[in-house]
């Protein structure tokens, strides 16, 4: 489809990587606060002591680091071979990492029933709704029974007249509004077919069961654009009524954690 053929040109030969993807912390005063301050809270009672975790779409490794030293075995996914090669580089010393390079919505390279927990988290934001959809339906198998999957995609669709009224701004005076919160985020190019809902239906289709999603916002206002959902196969031992809360103040996190937290070298 061509939004992932977009996206394989965007990160494969558009994007700067010299910063490796942290540049993307920086609200949060660097990548260990945002790990260690927002990510592992939500995500440390889901993941295995011993197992296998698969990420998709790592990067350059931001989340893989951290991942690496939780599992037995790490298996990564990405749509870009210069992604899969950084992280090769970078983790040479690692021996529980297996590396692929996917069509950017295929998991044939993953054994069925072998994975303990799923995670993705700063990349799927900019896959529509058919490729979370695949993903779905492919994890309702790789998954182990008790396995559990963490995401972080899109929910701008909620907002899709305001999100397609707000890129129409004049453009002197659309970074302006955006950064006031008056304007939907259209810097942070979400996926424009994907809600917090359709994912929990995509899920409910292939048989997993979406049992907890928070719907926060970035950066910019109080718009909850993003989404972070967590899922496992129906009938295990996670599997529950689902519940949904509203986060609109999810960025105001990322300013507490740069006052308090952030390292020497990291910007303030």
């Amino acid at each position: 489809m061509p939004e992932v053929d977009h996206n394989r040109e965007i990160w494969q030969h558009e994007w700067d990587w010299s910063q490796g993807g942290d540049e993307w912390s920086k609200p949060w005063g660097g990548t260990d606060a945002l790990w260690h301050g927002a990510l592992l809270p939500r995500i440390h009672a889901l993941v295995p002591v011993e197992g296998t975790i698969l990420e998709i779409a790592p990067g350059y490794g931001r989340w893989t680091q951290y991942l690496k030293d939780l599992c037995e075995r790490l298996v990564i996914v990405d749509l870009t071979e210069g992604c899969i090669d950084a992280c090769r580089q970078r983790f040479a010393g690692a021996s529980n990492i297996e590396y692929h390079v996917n069509d950017g919505r295929s998991l044939d390279m993953v054994e069925d029933g072998s994975i303990d927990f799923v995670f993705s988290f700063d990349s799927l934001v900019h896959a529509e709704i058919d490729v979370l959809d695949a993903y779905a339906q492919q994890l309702a198998r790789k998954l182990k029974p008790d396995g559990v999957g963490f995401f972080h995609h899109s929910n701008i669709g909620t907002y899709r007249r305001f999100a397609e009224w707000s890129e129409k701004a004049p453009p002197k005076y659309m970074r302006r509004l955006v950064n006031r919160g008056v304007l939907i985020n259209v810097y942070a190019w979400r996926a424009k077919s994907v809600t917090a809902e359709g994912f929990a239906e995509s899920c409910d289709r292939a048989g997993l069961s979406c049992f907890a999603q928070e719907k926060i916002n970035w950066e910019h206002g109080r718009y909850l654009i993003d989404a972070l959902s967590t899922f496992t196969p129906k009938g295990s031992k996670w599997d529950r009524e689902p519940t949904v809360i509203r986060n609109p103040l999810f960025t105001n996190e990322a300013r507490r954690m740069n006052r308090l937290y952030a390292g020497p070298d990291d910007p303030t």
